[in-house]
């Protein structure tokens, strides 16, 4: 009996272990205890922000200056930030007559302790707060609370602020079309169907323009699975436009802008951007892909943050505007930004890579931070979505997928062929995910186009990641023996993963041994496929194992991307970056003939014999 005690607390001890170190951390909004909020006005108390009219000359996004006094001052003070402003149990949506509502019955859009820039504050009861707004279809109010986040007292509020056109079209995003010639802009406003008409009007840089039309998606509470989506995390998404640029000419340059015609015959437009249209498939020119997960999103004032809970973002974003004339493509591959339920942190998202997403494809997959819940039909049967089950996702970035609720997909890129998986549905053998991975490995004509590779959330191929090195898998349990087999049939180049929150690849490997000692400069067959751990994005670094592995090339505990170069159809370059510098810090090269993809190695060419 005594046995089985000592037993029992060692699975309790490992469980507690890998739970800490695969664990993203909590939400920083959902620590506020919402339905605890009490009235406690003070006379003497007062919160201001000016100025109060923003976007004047048409900005998204404004700098606010907030000052507030309390008379009984303390640490645990804090201030949030509402949208719509009137945040008072009015608002509520009723559910029993016989039940008063809550103060409060949805979470601010963000908050920051009024200590935070006064270290003085619980001494002389007054502080100031220099905080950023985005354009987010309503107006704004703060207010300055007692108590903590656990037992929050309202002691104070503000005017109302307002951008000058709340409604206004905004955050365009691109992503590729089912066909290599088109592209798709994506945005999101105040204004329905039947209060104004969307549309892109576009055409190649100095030349005549076309208008194209958009359609429009939005959703309620009830399309989501559970809280706190459909409750304190809940606030109303506003419309999803969508419209589709076809018929582009390879590698030209085009210029857009949204526009929305209202019902009075008046236009509100978006300001102009660029892009550059995709390369034919197989067209051999240079080529430029950054691939990276787990990002997030992060204040720039230092609002939201918990536990580090994705420091990393704001770096990354940086990063890739910094260097974005020299990227042609953007995969973000799954735990997109973080928002777990709290449905304004999504339009914070797209605000913060708007200079990314408006000038080149931004294509993300699905993540268990988008995707899981119980009962929906996820492939984990977790809550990690916050009861989003993917809605959010699939309704806020388009994706060339035959059904954008099953979010796996392939992209041809001129002399790349890209096959996302969504580990978030079932991908074993036998299942119709798989028979789409094999079709899309198999169906690519590799002397057009020999680069490639596979994507997906979850690391279904190798990881020295703790968590995976204590269930002793290295990986997703189940990823490798049901999909290596394809890898390498089908002479998959790369596989890059995110989840693992850091960096980390691997020799050419097939069912756990190196196919090739080089570690730099591959020529010729690889006879494997190389792994990589890309999910250092943003969000919380998560810890190796200290179990040494034959196949682990390089790790590094740091937030980066990756970056893959194909200058023509026999040389391709792979680097992997750090955000904080934009410095390689790893890297390899492939060159090979379209011989050397044809070559036979085990388990990729059929059985063969003198007779046949």
């Amino acid at each position: 009996m005594g046995e089985s005690k000592y037993i029992f607390l060692a699975f309790v001890l490992v469980f507690s272990m890998y739970h800490n170190v695969c664990s993203h951390g909590d939400q920083p909004l959902s620590k506020i205890a919402v339905h605890k909020a009490t009235m406690s006005l003070l006379d003497l108390a007062y919160i201001k922000a000016s100025p109060t009219v923003l976007g004047l000359e048409g900005q998204t996004t404004e700098w606010v200056t907030v000052e507030y006094s309390s008379p009984i001052p303390s640490n645990d003070d804090w201030v949030g930030v509402f949208s719509p402003a009137n945040f008072s149990a009015s608002t509520c949506p009723e559910e029993n007559r016989r039940v008063y509502p809550p103060l409060l019955c949805s979470a601010p859009i963000k908050f920051q302790y009024a200590n935070y820039s006064n270290p003085k504050y619980n001494v002389n009861g007054k502080g100031f707060l220099m905080l950023q707004l985005i354009n987010q279809r309503s107006d704004f109010s703060f207010a300055l609370f007692s108590g903590g986040l656990s037992n929050p007292k309202l002691v104070a509020v503000s005017d109302k602020v307002a951008f000058l056109n709340p409604n206004a079209p905004v955050y365009p995003r691109l992503a590729l079309g089912k066909s290599w010639d088109e592209i798709t802009v994506t945005w999101t406003s105040g204004y329905g169907i039947n209060e104004a008409e969307p549309f892109i009007q576009w055409g190649p840089k100095g030349g005549d323009h076309i208008r194209s039309p958009a359609g429009t998606l939005t959703f309620t509470r009830n399309s989501l699975c559970g809280a706190p989506a459909k409750t304190v995390g809940w606030r109303d998404p506003g419309f999803i436009h969508t419209s589709f640029l076809r018929e582009l000419w390879p590698n030209k340059i085009y210029e857009y802008r949204i526009g929305q015609k209202l019902n009075n015959g008046t236009y509100v437009w978006s300001p102009k951007y660029e892009f550059k249209a995709p390369p034919f498939p197989g067209q051999n020119s240079l080529q430029r892909v950054v691939i990276f997960g787990d990002m997030g999103k992060e204040e720039a004032d230092g609002s939201n943050e918990y536990n580090n809970f994705q420091p990393g973002s704001l770096n990354t974003t940086k990063q890739l505007i910094q260097d974005l004339k020299k990227i042609d493509l953007v995969f973000h591959i799954g735990d997109i930004c973080y928002a777990n339920g709290y449905i304004s942190q999504w339009d914070q998202f797209t605000a913060q890579v708007e200079p990314i997403a408006s000038a080149v494809p931004y294509m993300i997959a699905s993540g268990n931070h988008e995707r899981d819940w119980p009962g929906t039909g996820s492939f984990y049967q977790n809550m990690d979505s916050g009861g989003e089950c993917g809605v959010l996702a699939q309704t806020m970035f388009y994706v060339p997928a035959s059904n954008r609720a099953k979010f796996w997909y392939s992209v041809d890129y001129g002399m790349y062929r890209f096959c996302i998986a969504d580990t978030e549905h079932d991908w074993r053998e036998g299942t119709e995910q798989y028979k789409f991975i094999e079709h899309c490995l198999a169906s690519v004509d590799r002397q057009k186009q020999p680069w490639l590779v596979f994507l997906a959330h979850r690391v279904l191929g190798y990881s020295s990641c703790i968590c995976y090195a204590m269930e002793g898998s290295f990986g997703e349990p189940m990823g490798r023996d049901n999909l290596q087999k394809l890898w390498q049939k089908y002479k998959v180049d790369i596989a890059i993963y995110g989840h693992v929150h850091n960096y980390e690849r691997t020799c050419p490997i097939y069912q756990n041994i190196c196919t090739d000692e080089e570690k730099q400069h591959y020529k010729g067959p690889l006879n494997g496929t190389i792994h990589v751990v890309a999910g250092g994005g943003g969000a919380s670094l998560s810890t190796f194992t200290t179990l040494k592995t034959k196949w682990s090339i390089f790790k590094d505990y740091d937030y980066g991307f990756v970056k893959l170069t194909a200058f023509d159809t026999s040389n391709l370059l792979f680097e992997y970056k750090k955000s904080r510098d934009g410095k390689v810090y790893d890297s390899f090269t492939i060159s090979r003939d379209y011989r050397d993809i044809l070559a036979c190695t085990k388990d990729s060419c059929p059985s063969t014999t003198l007779a046949t």
